[in-house]
């Protein structure tokens, strides 16, 4: 649930107030009984990084090579895939139980 920052403009009583997305916004102040509360913008808690990843992605060190894989495919647009080229067959020494299959 987030926490709402609200303001009473009557008195200016500040308050933060946990609330469900779905609740209405208060307006009675709690201070002075006003109809003058209201919600007020702030910043967000937390901060996005990079190009798309949050900042403890992948931390300590390098990306799982399934992410890697499709950076490694646009270098080189151009050249022929392996699997294209050359299917081997079910008899390989992989049993065709593996991704080349």
């Amino acid at each position: 649930m987030p926490i709402y920052a609200y303001r009473c403009s009557a008195c200016g009583h500040a308050k933060d107030v946990l609330q469900k997305l779905s609740d209405a916004p208060l307006t009675t102040c709690p201070a002075c009984a006003a109809e003058s509360f209201s919600k007020q913008v702030t910043a967000a808690g937390f901060q996005l990084k990079g190009s798309g990843w949050y900042a403890t992605d992948f931390k300590g060190g390098a990306a799982p090579a399934a992410a890697a894989a499709p950076a490694a495919d646009a270098a080189k647009p151009d050249a022929p895939k392996p699997e294209a080229a050359a299917a081997p067959s079910a008899s390989a020494s992989c049993g065709g139980s593996c991704a080349c299959h």
